[in-house]
């Protein structure tokens, strides 16, 4: 590996990592709520859930990097294999690396979520952490790359919003509860919205690479308007389950973050250019983040 720390860091997308941890804040704290909140499980999904961005963000970089997707014409933070600071062979044995970490993770986990006790549980899970490792590796690897034929989102949805939140929350309880339903699809669509968000800003380098996102196939005015439903659907559903399971004014707290997720649309709207949207990215994602902590002690207040 390469002496330079930094070039690693940079190739980890350490902005990325709050959100992908957001499911598990919201799965943690419904937990707690209900009484099955175990700390050592929570250590464990966050540790888990981290693992599993890093591999993802990397192969990201390996997947673009080796197919020139990530050329000169790419809006953004120049990536590893594009600057050359990391070699492909490089990246492709930390991915080895990661893959083995986030297994061992994973393991522990289960076990520290489901004992002896609960076999067949803990194996839907061990075979779900194995599905979340194939699906952060093929996301941009391989011919058959799913972030190439505009599936990217479906994945993000199921992954960080379902498996994160309802499989989070199947951890510490070994039950499933209706009451993760809507924050679960308030995160997914959250997620998915950064995600088009990005695909908004590559839409010109992504169509000259032929990776056909959801916003190359839809246009960029279109997925403008796609991105207005998924933070607007989000909006609405987080306020529904504001309402459903309301106990307490502050449990509303988490409103705040409609105000830079309100900001954020009028500055999509006004947008022109895809390049100024780089911006936007890390507000996005931040203000998700800001949601999901404020829900989560909403709920506990």
């Amino acid at each position: 590996m390469p002496k330079n720390f930094e070039t690693w860091l940079s190739a980890f997308r350490l902005r990325t990592l709050p959100l992908s941890i957001s499911g598990i804040i919201i799965a943690g704290s419904l937990a707690e709520y209900n009484g099955f909140f175990n700390w050592l499980v929570f250590a464990l999904a966050i540790l888990t859930t981290l693992s599993l961005q890093i591999l993802s963000n990397i192969a990201n970089d390996y997947g673009d990097g080796i197919k020139g997707t990530d050329s000169i014409d790419r809006v953004g933070p120049e990536r590893a294999l594009q600057s050359g600071k990391i070699s492909p062979d490089s990246m492709y044995e930390a991915i080895k690396v990661n893959i083995l970490i986030s297994i061992g993770l994973a393991f522990f986990l289960i076990l520290a979520a489901f004992g002896r006790n609960s076999f067949w549980l803990a194996m839907l899970f061990f075979g779900l952490g194995l599905l979340s490792i194939y699906a952060a590796i093929k996301y941009t690897i391989g011919n058959n790359a799913y972030g190439y034929k505009g599936l990217g989102d479906v994945f993000v949805f199921v992954f960080f919003g379902f498996v994160s939140v309802v499989g989070g929350y199947i951890l510490f309880s070994r039950q499933i509860d209706h009451i993760t339903i809507l924050p679960a699809c308030t995160l997914g669509l959250l997620s998915v919205a950064v995600l088009n968000l990005n695909n908004l800003r590559d839409i010109n380098s992504d169509r000259k690479a032929n990776k056909n996102t959801l916003v190359v196939k839809m246009g960029f005015e279109k997925g403008k308007i796609y991105h207005y439903f998924l933070i607007i659907s989000a909006i609405v559903l987080s306020v529904l389950f504001g309402i459903l399971y309301y106990t307490s004014i502050f449990n509303l707290i988490y409103f705040i973050a409609y105000i830079p997720l309100l900001r954020h649309l009028v500055t999509v709207y006004k947008n022109k250019e895809p390049r100024l949207l780089d911006p936007e990215l890390k507000k996005i994602a931040l203000t998700t983040f800001l949601l999901s902590v404020l829900l989560a002690i909403g709920h506990l207040i």
